[in-house]
């Protein structure tokens, strides 16, 4: 079905302005089994369902805008990342993606472990039962609280980030008569190929230890000669939303070069490797992420090839995958509130999100899909741009898409591959409330994040 078409800005790719857009899809109502969830599908009506309910449902029962999360297919990435590494590897879920209490269960339950990056993160993972040996704490900069708490809890792993983290973790863990289990991270000096700020193996940056220098190498030797720690191994990060595997060579490569030394050094070969995460996922049709079996298949054949060069045991390796088990598991649902064509240019879709729910695309450039999702329509393409209603020219959700000419105030438009960052990097900016995450599963729906309140807001105003 469609409705009459209203006065728009360009159709034709001949005639369009320079900006983040391919030539305009031949059918608009199509959706990318790439971009979007498994349970994803239309109905007779031309509705968009997941896991056996409409989006004009989970509109009337949740409001807009939402986070709509597919539970099966959250616990379907689950284990396939689990079962392409085995048993003789461990999977990490980056809870920095997205993290609640309901995921961390799901998590337990299809046998990942979980890191965390902060206290809140780890709080969150033990009042929902994780167990404590299989999660793992990063982070830059963590408080001597954070460290007492996770090392009092029995966390798995510390990664150590600094020389000055290498001890204060080692006094804590000490003057708690305990010896805490750790992992030094490195920077390996590799140029992964994605957007400055999610790239975090080269020197000049916040992260890690450099192996430039001898860093890395003194690092070690610090973390071996005090009691208050076990190293474990090395952890490497190269960064994030990345599709080409080799930076991930040439960082094993470098890491495998330092636990050669060592053992040369040290009679002490490490038994852990950690390759860290930051795989990419398909935001829009033109992106081509690997699967996890794929993946595992290429870093274990890396590791062992480095490791026999190298005449060293292979050690045990750990990947920590969030955005590509949870980023494609949820779109974003929004009402359309305004649109208004701008002629020559293009039209202006303004939806009841935005920054707010999703800071990415002003953050990173990032690029995203949309679609029309509360019907079908036959009109032709209209070049947009999704916008959100707050008080920057920069709120910006989806740069440049094609959607139907009809569409009008009113209409359910949904973005995919919402499920990892949105949440977590989600802001109250002009005092917007921040929308809720809405798990669907087998015809049933449920709230495991609820949308805030004014009531909210104002119980931290303390005036």
């Amino acid at each position: 079905m469609s409705r009459s078409a209203h006065p728009a800005g360009p159709r034709h790719a001949d005639v369009l302005p320079e900006g983040h857009y391919s030539a305009p899809p031949t059918d608009l109502n199509r959706l990318d089994p790439k971009v979007w969830a498994r349970t994803v599908e239309r109905d007779e009506q031309g509705r968009l369902t997941v896991g056996g309910l409409s989006v004009t449902e989970l509109r009337e029962q949740f409001g807009t805008p939402a986070y709509v999360l597919d539970e099966s297919d959250f616990r379907a990435r689950c284990r396939a990342w689990a079962d392409a590494f085995g048993k003789e590897a461990d999977v990490f879920y980056a809870g920095k993606a997205f993290l609640s209490r309901a995921v961390v269960r799901w998590l337990k339950e299809e046998g990942l472990n979980l890191d965390v990056c902060s206290g809140g993160e780890l709080s969150t993972a033990l009042s929902a039962g994780m167990p404590a040996e299989r999660i793992a704490f990063h982070g830059n900069n963590k408080s001597t609280e954070e460290i007492q708490r996770a090392v009092e809890a029995g966390v798995g792993r510390i990664v150590l980030d600094s020389f000055q983290e290498i001890v204060r973790v080692a006094h804590i863990a000490q003057s708690l008569g305990k010896r805490q289990r750790v992992q030094i991270r490195v920077t390996v000096g590799v140029e992964a190929h994605t957007h400055e700020f999610i790239a975090t193996a080269h020197e000049d940056q916040k992260f890690g230890i450099a192996l430039a220098g001898g860093q890395a190498a003194e690092a070690v030797r610090r973390a071996l000669k005090l009691d208050g720690l076990e190293l474990i191994g090395i952890h490497s990060h190269i960064g994030s939303q990345i599709f080409d595997m080799a930076g991930f060579e040439v960082s094993a490569r470098r890491v495998v070069q330092l636990l050669a030394e060592v053992r040369d050094e040290h009679g002490v070969e490490l038994p852990e490797i950690d390759l860290g995460g930051g795989l990419g996922i398909a935001y829009t049709s033109d992106d081509d992420p690997r699967e996890p079996h794929h993946i595992a298949k290429a870093l274990t054949e890396i590791v062992s090839r480095e490791c026999e060069a190298a005449g060293l045991r292979t050690p045990r390796i750990s990947v920590e995958p969030g955005r590509a088990i949870v980023g494609p598991t949820a779109f974003t649902l929004y009402e359309v509130g305004t649109v208004k064509p701008l002629e020559g240019l293009r039209t202006y879709v303004s939806v009841d999100g935005g920054m707010s729910d999703n800071i990415r695309t002003a953050l990173y450039d990032a690029e995203y899909s949309v679609a029309l999702v509360s019907r079908t329509s036959d009109a032709e393409p209209m070049l947009s741009r999704v916008v959100g209603k707050h008080c920057e020219s920069g709120d910006i959700v989806v740069r440049d898409a094609f959607l139907p000419a009809d569409l009008a105030p009113g209409d359910l438009i949904a973005v995919p591959a919402t499920g990892a960052y949105c949440r977590s990097m989600a802001s109250n900016y002009n005092h917007a409330l921040r929308p809720p995450v809405v798990a669907v599963q087998d015809g049933e729906a449920r709230v495991i994040v609820r949308r805030e309140t004014e009531e909210d807001l104002l119980r931290l105003d303390v005036g």
